[in-house]
């Protein structure tokens, strides 16, 4: 699974971790996290996360 990073703010999802304060479980994959999900940090929508290489 990879991680993606908030072009915004420079948060980073980990798929291990999840996010928590969201409801998003560890072990989510990020492509399986629902659309309307937003950053943790500064509330960017999804697409504007990019995967890690």
């Amino acid at each position: 699974m990879a991680n993606y990073r908030c072009t915004v703010c420079g948060y980073v999802y980990y798929p291990e971790i999840g996010d928590p304060f969201s409801g998003i479980k560890p072990g989510m994959p990020f492509e399986k996290i629902p659309d309307d999900w937003v950053c943790p940090v500064c509330g960017a929508k999804k697409d504007e996360f990019v995967k890690e290489a």
